[in-house]
């Protein structure tokens, strides 16, 4: 299980967040990111510390996955063919759509810390089998689309 309060692991919480919440409105991605980062900087000078977060990365996950969507959607269709997009829980489809973003389009994490990193978020915030489906789908993104990682 990941450290809970691993700065990377907190960025992928306030991407998911950020961008699960900006899944059901149109509110500028920037004021979402820009509140949660504030929310978080209030919880830090409370007795409650927040755990600290790697901005950097949050922000480059979110902006990436919102700018490679379309193409992210799509592979989300080809490799969990039997699920259409709209009957996908929304949080397990933010978790996978930055998971790809970060696993196949952006490289910049290995494959398994990706994989993990998503089905540990599936285990936190989704639903009873979140984690197998995440589990699932990126295995057959990385099968599929990266055989060189096989």
């Amino acid at each position: 299980m990941k450290a809970k309060h691993d700065p990377r692991h907190q960025a992928r919480i306030l991407a998911l967040q950020s961008l699960f919440e900006w899944s059901f409105n149109s509110i500028d991605i920037k004021e979402i990111i820009r509140r949660n980062l504030e929310d978080l900087a209030l919880q830090n000078q409370s007795k409650e510390a927040a755990p600290e977060v790697d901005s950097d990365l949050a922000n480059f996950l979110i902006k990436g996955s919102t700018e490679n969507l379309d193409t992210i959607d799509k592979i989300i269709e080809s490799c969990a063919s039997e699920w259409p997009i709209s009957q996908i829980a929304k949080v397990d489809l933010e978790i996978l759509r930055i998971a790809i973003f970060e696993l196949y389009i952006a490289r910049n994490s290995p494959p398994k810390v990706a994989i993990d990193e998503a089905v540990e978020l599936a285990k936190e915030f989704g639903g009873e089998n979140s984690s197998k489906f995440v589990n699932g789908v990126l295995g057959t993104v990385v099968k599929q689309l990266m055989p060189e990682v096989n």
